[in-house]
């Protein structure tokens, strides 16, 4: 008797996304992250505690930076590389180490930034990529990248 086992398809690549309207230009956003990544802990204290250089520095493209954050209640930490393209608006944050690849092998997240009046519309985008079927979809992750953002653009709106 000739038996065969089918496998359940199951995905692990992921994208979580929403627009946000924003109160700062794009060029405002942009900027933060180019030049003042340190004060991202400053606009969102009750989601990030601290970033430090790890490798190179605050504004050089490709510098390492490691994030200290707040997700469920617990303080993770998150080493990111940053990539900006400024011609399209675009900030991208490429997950290196950290908590949440204790869940997923992949984690990026991208703003696409598009001008509306005096502010902006973000497109925020998170790619992930779980370990496993039994980890779930990494939602809370994507809350506190929201709440960030928001805290951020209320900064950057007040200064």
């Amino acid at each position: 008797m000739n038996t065969s086992v089918l496998k359940k398809n199951i995905t692990l690549k992921g994208k979580l996304g929403t627009v946000l309207e924003l109160k700062s230009s794009p060029e405002e956003f942009l900027n933060l992250w180019k030049d003042q990544a340190h004060q991202v802990a400053n606009h969102s204290p009750t989601n990030i505690q601290g970033v430090h250089v790890h490798e190179g520095d605050w504004v050089t493209p490709g510098s390492i930076k490691v994030w200290n954050y707040t997700v469920d209640g617990k303080v993770e930490d998150f080493k990111e590389k940053i990539v900006l393209d400024e011609e399209k608006k675009m900030v991208t944050i490429i997950g290196l180490e950290g908590d949440v690849f204790k869940i997923c092998k992949v984690y990026t997240a991208i703003w696409e930034l598009i001008t509306k009046g005096q502010g902006s519309l973000a497109k925020l985008t998170l790619e992930y990529e779980k370990l496993n079927e039994n980890v779930p979809v990494p939602h809370n992750y994507t809350d506190l990248v929201i709440s960030m953002t928001k805290d951020i653009d209320e900064g950057i709106s007040m200064a």
